[in-house]
């Protein structure tokens, strides 16, 4: 017959952040750190068992839990749930259930939106003396005539302008930095985020600078709910640029070639079903870290099924694919509400 113990207190462990650099290909080491309020109290995963004290006996994550007694062969270790573990599947999915609602509320507020509210490229450089009035209306009007492409790829072929001026007039229409692809390592950053999000919304993960900050590219304009869910998941701080068209694409080209972390896209009917999904997704999988984030209509869970997994200074990006899994979820038409 099973028997029962009572849970004791815990003792909270302090982490042992070891300032060493990474080795796994990711760093580029002429980027120089600057210091992130945005992402210095972020702790959602924790650190591998070698990088701080291990504590010997876990509460129950879930704020509401009422078990005074829990059954002694429930590891304690797993699953771990947004750096806090769940006595028994019951307060797992209270766990999941918060964590959707953060992202429910919290995940739009972020979303791009068209640039209207910026200077037109094409007025920016004209009030910059780059090129001419005849030579704006004559790309606006290949444009129209032809109803596809961006007005930068136009100036360049209807009026000559050269790629380089292109990209730094949207540097200065989105008020952020040209980035290279000098220093992008495709098999790494491969890592870093799922391609449906590579393909989807035109960013790169370029390269790790510092061990404690991700460049992020994008081609003609910024993601803000990008960055942002980046950042979240990785607990590393992201700089967002613009890259060179060519540069670009041939970079992203490159890294999808490239392995990635298994996985699994999924539509679900509602937040429920969500919710039951991801809970029974953690049982199933037991991971020692994990989480979610919200970018734009995707729910992204990302599992570290072994403490190997978890990088050692770069952040949480994993060093290989293996024991990491991602799961991605998408809401029915009325389930966000």
């Amino acid at each position: 017959m099973p028997f029962l113990m009572r849970k004791t207190g815990v003792t909270e462990a302090n982490a042992l952040i070891q300032d060493t650099r990474i080795t796994n290909g990711t760093a580029w080491e002429e980027d120089e750190y600057r210091p992130s309020k945005n992402v210095a109290g972020l702790d959602g995963l924790g650190l591998p068992a070698s990088l701080r004290q291990v504590q010997q006996r876990r509460s129950c994550g879930n704020a509401e839990c009422t078990n005074g007694w829990t059954m002694p062969w429930r590891n304690r270790r797993r699953p771990i749930f947004e750096a806090q573990w769940g006595c028994s599947g019951r307060c797992v999915l209270a766990m999941v259930r918060t964590a959707v609602r953060r992202e429910l509320a919290d995940g739009g507020a972020l979303s791009p939106t068209p640039h209207r509210h910026r200077v037109p490229l094409g007025l920016l450089m004209l009030a910059q003396g780059w090129i001419t009035h005849p030579q704006l209306q004559k790309a606006l009007a290949a444009q129209r005539e032809s109803g596809t492409g961006r007005i930068g790829e136009w100036l360049m072929s209807e009026c000559g302008l050269e790629a380089e001026q292109i990209v730094r007039g949207l540097s200065m229409q989105w008020g952020c930095p040209v980035l290279t692809t000098e220093g992008f390592s495709p098999e790494a950053m491969a890592l870093v985020l799922p391609k449906v999000f590579i393909e989807k919304f035109g960013l790169l993960p370029l390269r790790v600078a510092g061990s404690r900050i991700l460049y992020l590219g994008f081609a003609d304009r910024l993601d803000a709910s990008a960055a942002f869910a980046t950042e979240q998941m990785t607990e590393l701080k992201v700089e967002s640029g613009v890259v060179e068209g060519a540069s670009f694409e041939a970079a992203r080209s490159r890294l999808l070639t490239c392995d990635g972390v298994e996985m699994k896209l999924e539509a679900v009917e509602d937040k429920d079903a969500m919710e039951a999904k991801i809970t029974a997704i953690l049982e199933q999988k037991q991971p020692v870290a994990s989480r979610l984030v919200r970018l734009h209509h995707y729910y992204w869970l990302r599992m570290w099924l072994e403490s190997g997994a978890l990088g050692r200074a770069a952040g949480n990006l994993p060093i290989t694919s293996e024991d990491v899994k991602d799961h991605v979820f998408t809401l029915g038409a009325h389930g966000q509400r």
